[in-house]
């Protein structure tokens, strides 16, 4: 009997259950559809409709239905059943049952959804303004070192190189490939390039192709100023070095005569 409830609980659940979900499947069952489920029982198979023990075991089993489901009388008279509210939630798909649960808390998941995203976006835009300040900034200062770095060689003697440097070769030259995906990073760079008075842009023609290069003001440039107290303070320790070698050298020959006279 407990079997015979079981697939009844089963069967109406689950119609309910679809209904529900998808619109198909019936909500309330006659008691005659009942009645004859549980004829086809393989319990009673066994026995003949007027048997007691097949009567008494669908009376006991209508019973127990009709304590455990919902009931109606419908307007022509027949009872029917209903699988509770309650019960149903258990034979609801996962999916159908997050489907119902978004649909009934719209108006609270879809402002907390706005609130993160626009947070995230927030942050995102933070720390791409800071990423982008800080390593423009960067590749600002190793843009002027090399630039510097090639006005000073220019001016030496017998010097073969350029003053100044194609700006798309020193892009390249400077950018991993990833970062030179990112425009707005080089654009950045080219924009710091153009506020400092100490680098001058200009088209030239390189090898039948106008490029843009640039080229970096020596004169009263602090920074060359700089470099070349860096360069005469290097050439004063070598010529120290060559001094003290030269003074130890003849120290040395001087105590030889004396050693020989012992």
């Amino acid at each position: 009997m407990h079997l015979q409830m079981e697939g009844v609980e089963n069967h109406l659940c689950e119609s309910y259950a679809d209904f529900l979900c998808y619109g198909t499947g019936i909500i309330w069952v006659q008691e005659d559809d009942i009645l004859n489920d549980l004829d086809g029982h393989q319990l009673l198979e066994n026995y003949s409709s007027d048997n007691p023990v097949y009567v008494y075991t669908k009376m006991k089993a209508m019973e127990t239905i009709s304590e455990v489901l919902e009931t109606r009388t419908n307007p022509n008279g027949k009872k029917e059943f209903k699988c509770p509210d309650l019960l149903v939630e258990h034979y609801k798909p996962f999916t159908c049952q997050l489907r119902q649960w978004i649909s009934e808390h719209a108006l609270v998941i879809v402002p907390v959804c706005a609130l993160v995203v626009g947070f995230a976006f927030l942050v995102w835009k933070i720390r791409r303004r800071w990423y982008l300040s800080t390593r423009g900034e960067e590749l600002y200062h190793q843009v002027c070192d090399i630039l510097e770095e090639r006005a000073l060689m220019s001016k030496r003697v017998n010097a073969e190189c350029e003053p100044w440097v194609v700006a798309s070769r020193l892009r390249d030259h400077l950018l991993s490939p990833k970062e030179r995906k990112d425009f707005v990073l080089w654009k950045k760079v080219e924009d710091l390039v153009q506020e400092d008075s100490r680098v001058d842009r200009y088209p030239k023609l390189v090898k039948g192709e106008s490029k843009v290069v640039w080229e970096w003001q020596v004169e009263g440039s602090l920074s060359s100023g700089r470099m070349r107290k860096k360069v005469e303070s290097s050439k004063l320790k070598s010529n120290d070095g060559v001094k003290e070698n030269f003074d130890k050298e003849r120290h040395e020959l001087k105590l030889e005569p004396k050693i020989l006279m012992f």
